[in-house]
């Protein structure tokens, strides 16, 4: 399937933030082939902006699409152009999808707000991908690190009937006590198992009180009470487990094996009694990919990132068989897919 892209400018409290519509599309329409990485300016009602000469038609058949939540201080391109290779690759499969920049970020204007305020934002993105997009009847938030925390925190504070579904990936929990927790569970344990750290400690080279005061300080963090225990309605961490446990869409999973947000998401939520039994519910599917850093970086990792929300967005819209078939008949004879061999 081919795809389109269409560039919006919609309004946001007061701002106007940007945004990018990958969409799927026949090889043929009224206005000829589309191409990938064609792109057409639409003006969303009550933005200003000047409508364009004439606007891309999504695929009318296009019911499920995804909204990319951008995570940190980054824009709506992502790092090493994640998100926009992700959202071609799901607008060609058959998923319109739409990523944009928060007030603050990239092209967007106002003033910037962190993850925990941008509910205002998510949700006017939300009006604005639909208005593109009027066929979409459930939409998935897909974020990464902090984004996969405002998603949580969105749909705590909204409960948006349009969210069906939340691709969620190395959640962001972190406090000064979780990350104390999770660095002496991992960094400190595999130090010891490192040569290099006896070989600095028997050669002298190594500032042995430095170290054993680090240690010390960090372990005294540790054990301290989180916020999240003090104050359970309050911390954000507790307000992402309210928006899990309310959720009724389906959710999916992702961590990084080679990360320390993943690692202390999994440390945070095995230990605070908020969270106990929210990962291991029915609506949640869980995939750990070993080889993988933060921000899934390398060729592979990224590939299986996009192949994994595939397979959950083909179960999602009750689509796959008709996906598959799809496939088979482009490949002639092919082996089962990576999605088929992730889902099993």
């Amino acid at each position: 399937m081919k795809v389109v892209e269409q560039a919006l400018v919609f309004p946001c409290a007061g701002d106007l933030l940007p945004g990018i519509v990958a969409l799927p599309r026949p090889s043929s329409d009224a206005h000829g082939p589309a191409r990938m990485g064609s792109s057409a300016a639409s003006a969303v009602p009550g933005n200003g902006a000047s409508a364009p000469d004439r606007a891309v038609m999504p695929d009318p058949s296009a019911g499920c699409g995804v909204l990319v939540v951008v995570g940190g201080p980054q824009y709506r391109v992502g790092s090493h152009r994640q998100f926009l290779l992700l959202a071609r690759r799901l607008a060609a499969e058959g998923y319109p999808t739409m990523r944009f920049d928060y007030r603050g970020m990239g092209d967007a204007s106002g003033e910037m707000h962190g993850f925990e305020e941008v509910s205002a934002d998510i949700g006017a993105a939300l009006d604005a991908f639909q208005l593109a997009c009027p066929s979409l009847r459930r939409i998935v938030l897909w974020g990464l690190c902090d984004a996969a925390s405002a998603a949580l925190l969105y749909v705590q504070a909204t409960r948006d009937p349009r969210v069906a579904g939340l691709v969620l990936l190395n959640p962001w929990v972190r406090s000064e006590t979780s990350l104390a927790q999770t660095q002496i569970k991992h960094y400190y344990r595999q130090r010891l198992l490192q040569g290099d750290f006896w070989w600095k400690l028997l050669s002298g080279r190594m500032e042995v009180l430095k170290s054993v005061r680090g240690l010390v300080r960090t372990a005294r963090v540790a054990h301290r009470r989180s916020p999240a225990d003090r104050q359970p309605a309050r911390s954000f961490q507790d307000r992402m487990a309210e928006g899990w446990q309310q959720f009724s869409g389906k959710i999916l999973l992702i961590l990084s094996g080679e990360d320390y947000t993943a690692r202390e998401f999994l440390e945070f939520s095995g230990a605070n009694l908020a969270w106990s039994g929210l990962i291991e519910a029915v609506k949640v599917r869980r995939i750990d990919m070993a080889d993988a850093d933060h921000t899934f970086s390398s060729l592979a990792s990224r590939v299986a990132v996009e192949d994994a929300t595939l397979a959950w967005l083909d179960i999602l819209a009750g689509t796959d068989d008709e996906h598959e078939i799809a496939a088979t008949a482009a490949d002639g004879n092919s082996p089962p897919s990576r999605r088929e061999e992730l889902w099993a």
